[in-house]
Order: structure tokens, then sequence, then C-alpha cells
């Protein structure tokens, strides 16, 4: 037993190489990938649920209670059997099942790839890569708007696709962060305000705010810090512009990501939304004396941003694991 508590304990250098795995490979695609697999199980699991007349404030919380006691032992049973072969498998598996639930690699590769076909002229690439990080319309997008868009994905899912996932693994093992991407997948599954799943996705999303709450701020922070630190940005901007804006987007965290960013690469973000043929925002984040994001060189600053963050990340989740 305490040899399969060691192994779902979170160790630094097991971190150390999922990071590094996770830059240079970026997020494996294949059908048993563990986050396809959970949110199989969900739909699943919400299917039966309806069945039996559970679609509301309940049935979200049944769901939930649901997923944790299927993946979190199934987890278990994957760690006792790979410790039963020898520690070297253990380890091997650990750092695996880290890599898959970490996402900033893939999401750095896919900024990249919009802005490879922006450079080439290539819009309609350009659009298509948009469009699976962003629900909106990219048809009237032009090399710009793509640009914005990229980096509008890039910092808000620095939180969510990473930090977060590293914070609860450094405080909780292995097991802290497949709880994360339980919650994260019951969020962007059923945690939508529409009358089907207004009710039953409330405990995703909100479970899903109170577990990104504290990441979001260290972000914020760890973007401030590394902007005063690297030159190029503002460090002071960033605090200003997090401090200040974060509260015009939507959520209680996503905002603080993409406002310290806009105000670190001094570039204003967001911009005109479309969605269905109709103009739902005109929302801009950043100073407003600084122009809007549109070269290369704008897109490239957020990426060596995000990066050095995600680095930055690492480390204090090593300091964090050695202290504890």
């Amino acid at each position: 037993m305490s040899r399969l508590v060691d192994a779902l304990l979170p160790h630094a250098a097991a971190l150390v190489a999922a990071f590094i795995v996770d830059l240079i490979a970026g997020d494996p695609v294949y059908r048993a990938h563990p986050i396809r697999l959970i949110g199989g199980s969900l739909r699943w699991l919400e299917g039966r649920l309806r069945t039996i007349g559970w679609d509301g404030y309940g049935g979200g919380i049944a769901l939930f209670v649901a997923l944790g006691f299927v993946w979190l032992p199934v987890l278990a049973v994957v760690m006792a059997a790979a410790t039963a072969v020898s520690s070297a498998v253990a380890w091997v598996v650990h750092v695996v099942v880290l890599y898959t639930m970490l996402a900033l690699g893939d999401l750095l590769h896919h900024v990249w790839r919009i802005e490879s076909a922006v450079r080439s002229g290539d819009l309609a690439r350009a659009r298509t890569a948009v469009s699976a990080l962003v629900g909106r319309d990219t048809d009237r997008m032009d090399g710009a708007a793509c640009r914005r868009a990229a980096v509008e994905s890039l910092s808000e899912n620095l939180t969510d696709g990473f930090v977060s996932p590293v914070f609860w693994y450094a405080l909780l093992g292995l097991p802290g962060i497949v709880l994360f991407k339980i919650v994260s997948t019951m969020d962007s599954m059923v945690g939508y305000k529409t009358p089907q799943y207004l009710r039953f996705g409330w405990c995703g999303a909100r479970l899903d705010d109170v577990m990104n709450y504290v990441p979001a701020r260290l972000t914020w922070l760890l973007i401030v810090v590394i902007a005063l630190v690297l030159p190029g940005f503002a460090g002071r901007k960033a605090w200003r512009v997090g401090l200040e804006q974060h509260r015009v987007l939507l959520g209680p965290n996503s905002g603080w990501s993409e406002a310290a960013t806009a105000g670190a690469i001094q570039r204003r973000i967001v911009g005109p939304i479309w969605l269905g043929g109709h103009l739902v925002t005109d929302l801009w984040v950043g100073d407003a004396a600084d122009p809007p994001v549109s070269t290369g060189a704008d897109v490239l600053r957020a990426i060596s941003l995000a990066a050095a963050a995600g680095l930055a990340t690492v480390a204090l989740a090593m300091l964090a694991i050695g202290v504890g």
C-alpha cells in the first residue's frame, strides 16, 4: 500500500519529465486518451441520469460523484498494476498519466500553426485552426483577427490548461490532477447556461470556478513577475490591466490571465466577435493607448510569455513538492 501511495504522490522529477514531453510532443491524439474516456463516460452517465429524471441540480452533483467514483479507482488500479511490476515502470506510467493531463505544449503548437498559416497567406487554413479554439464565426476574420483570437485563447487557456492542473498535482498528486480534469471536462461539456444545462451543469461550472480560483490569480502574478524580469514586456502594465480589466470578461477566472497578457505585451486583444452572423461584442482588453494584436511579432511575444509562465509554474510546483 505504501508503494501505491508513493506512486500517486507528486514527484518533482516526474513533473519536469512530463513538462518536457508536453512541450515537445503536444497532446497525444488517440482513442483511449484519458480525457476522451472521461468525456465518453460523462455522456453515458448523463444519459442514464436524465432517463431516471435526475436532470436538475441533484443530477449534476450525482454526475460529479459518479465520475469521481469511477476514475479515481481506475487511476489507483493502473498505478497499483504498474507498481507491482517495478518502481521504474510505475514512474514511467506516472509521467505518462501526468503528461496527458497537461495542455501547454499542444496550445503553443496550435497557436503557432495559426501564425504560420497567416504568414503564408493561407487565411482559410488560419480560420480553420482558429475555429478549433474559439466558438465564434471565423469566415469574416482577417489575419490580424486570427492572431488576436490565437493570443486570446493562449492567454485564457494558460490557466485551466496548465497552471491549474500543475497546481492541483503539486497539492494532491495524480488524484488531484485527475479530479481537476473531471471537473474541467464537466464544465466544457455540460457547464452551459442553456435551458438544458442551466441546472444540470451548475455543479460542474461552479466546481470549475472554485478549482481555478487560486491558479487564475497565481497566473496573473506570474505574468507580472515575468514581464518585470524579461526585456520587451511591461510588468507594471500587466499588474494594472489585470487588476482593472479581469472583470470585463465572462467568469471569475479567465480574465486574469487574458488581461495580464494584454498588459504585458502592450497590445489589445479580443475585439469584435461575431456569432451566427451577429456582432455579439466589440469588447477590447488592454490599455486603450496600445494598438491591437496584429503582427507576427505580437504573437511570438505572447508565445514567449506563456512558455515562460509555464516554466515558472513548474519551478514553483517543484519547490512546493520539495517543501511538502
